[in-house]
């Protein structure tokens, strides 16, 4: 590929759309399902979530209010983000021309050099995500207040005390998290204790040093413990761990917003220099419910 060819291209609101979808929505938490996304919050939106208390009274002749009715009502609002990147083709060139050649053993990277600069960065995005959708702080630059955050603030969340977890423990620090769930949630198939990677491979050789070392494989099977889900989440810290309902979790963006923009500008017909520049803007946040129905170990 000759270095003098142009690939500059902008994508803006609506068009940008597909290449912030690829970079927010396929961290590892929401590709596995464990959140609900909100795509298209232009500000802010109001997260309602129904609850009552029980519903069923003897019979009367009279109308008596059985149950009272909570509605919870917190808000999530996406917070605006950039990339600003600048890449050198001289870089990528011997990938890129090995892809041109059909050479590559790598047949499922883009065909155009456009796309493929577009991916490293994508997926660059992507793995930032799953890092602020559970441990990011709103303080540090590049980061929106994850959820543990949020949930360490809120006093409604049920708080279990947390150590360093390993092999010969994490079952019985699990069970601190079972022990915890409120019983009107446990056993609800939207119920799942997310977990970091250290955990889950802590869980694994436990189970092996019980003879069972077979039965799970880390990224390979799906685990659960006493009958609820263990979800991996790759940006969920090590000796942290949730336990909620998905459709309390939350993620928010505004993937049709009219500040969305993707820019892939080519320096050579500005500068006569052999870098490309990427400019990406989008709008991320999360935020959960119900306080009283999660379960934070920490």
């Amino acid at each position: 590929m000759a270095t003098t060819t142009s690939i500059t291209t902008t994508y803006a609101g609506e068009k940008a759309a597909s290449f912030i979808s690829a970079a927010l929505l396929s961290s590892n938490t929401i590709e596995q399902g464990g959140v609900e996304v909100k795509p298209n919050i232009k500000f802010k939106q109001v997260l309602r979530k129904l609850s009552t208390g029980d519903l069923i009274a003897d019979g009367s002749c009279d109308f008596d209010a059985t149950s009272s009715v909570t509605l919870a009502e917190r808000y999530i609002e996406p917070k605006e983000f950039q990339v600003n990147l600048a890449l050198c083709k001289k870089d990528f060139r011997s990938d890129w021309d090995a892809i041109s050649m059909g050479m590559s053993a790598h047949d499922s990277l883009p065909k155009s050099f456009q796309d493929y600069l577009l991916s490293h960065v994508v997926a660059k995005v992507a793995a930032k995500n799953e890092q602020n959708l559970w441990n990011g702080a709103d303080a540090n630059a590049g980061e929106y207040d994850g959820l543990i955050a949020l949930m360490a603030a809120d006093a409604d969340v049920l708080d279990v005390v947390g150590t360093t977890i390993d092999a010969s423990n994490v079952i019985a620090e699990l069970g601190k998290v079972i022990d915890a769930i409120p019983a009107e949630l446990y056993g609800n198939d939207e119920l799942s204790i997310y977990i970091s990677q250290s955990t889950a491979r802590a869980y694994v050789r436990a189970q092996a040093a019980l003879g069972y070392k077979d039965l799970y494989h880390v990224g390979q099977t799906s685990m659960d413990f006493e009958g609820t889900r263990l979800m991996v989440c790759n940006g969920m810290p090590a000796n942290k761990m949730v336990a909620a309902e998905k459709g309390n979790l939350y993620f928010g963006t505004g993937l049709m917003n009219d500040m969305n923009e993707v820019k892939v500008i080519d320096m050579a017909d500005i500068d006569g220099s052999q870098n490309v520049r990427i400019v990406i803007r989008f709008t991320a946040s999360t935020q959960f419910a119900i306080g009283a129905e999660i379960v934070l170990y920490a």
